[in-house]
């Protein structure tokens, strides 16, 4: 029977486990990069397009579902910022007794509690086609906010343009969070 006996040296381990990594970590570094410039070849990039609603068209702010308690707390905290903003949103038309002819909510229903409770939230809107429309039915709208009387000074968007929309995926809206910063007199 033999007997071998082996002597490790821990710094000379550690540092060859070091470079295996990093070798690791190169190869996988550079394969990646290889990928995406191939990626990059392959594509037309006359046909490269951003896909963001931000900026679907860069005079008229379009609000995302997902911001649009934040972005109307906003308004109606701060009217005299957003006074002449034009802003697009879906949303369905609903019509209230006590409005005038002219005048409808652009409306989101948003839920309240874990119950999925909701209530109605808006912007109210003012526009001479809104009769083309029922209630209830799902619109697309672009206006300017302008200030307006309803129970005291608010917000109100005057239409420029209102066409038929499909319900969206995402039909429900939050209340406002904590989380919403604005970064300009521009409505994000």
């Amino acid at each position: 029977m033999q007997v071998y006996n082996f002597k490790v040296n821990k710094n000379m381990l550690f540092k060859l486990t070091l470079v295996v990594c990093a070798l690791i970590c190169v190869a996988i570094f550079s394969y990646s990069a290889y990928s995406l410039v191939n990626e990059m070849k392959k594509s037309d990039q006359n046909n490269f397009t951003v896909n963001d609603p931000y900026f679907e068209d860069e005079n008229v702010t379009t609000i995302p579902s997902s911001q649009y308690t934040n972005v109307l707390k906003e308004v109606h905290d701060n009217i005299d910022e957003y006074v002449g903003k034009e802003i697009s949103f879906i949303g369905y038309v609903y019509k209230i007794d006590y409005l005038e002819k002219n005048q409808f909510v652009l409306a989101r229903n948003m839920i309240i509690n874990s119950a999925s409770q909701s209530v109605v939230v808006g912007f109210l809107c003012e526009s001479d086609k809104i009769n083309e429309f029922e209630n209830l039915s799902w619109v697309k709208v672009t206006g300017v906010i302008e200030k307006g009387e309803l129970n005291g000074e608010i917000p109100v968007l005057k239409v420029k343009e209102i066409k038929s929309a499909s319900k969206p995926d995402d039909e429900f809206v939050y209340p406002p969070d904590d989380t919403y910063v604005q970064t300009s007199a521009s409505v994000y």
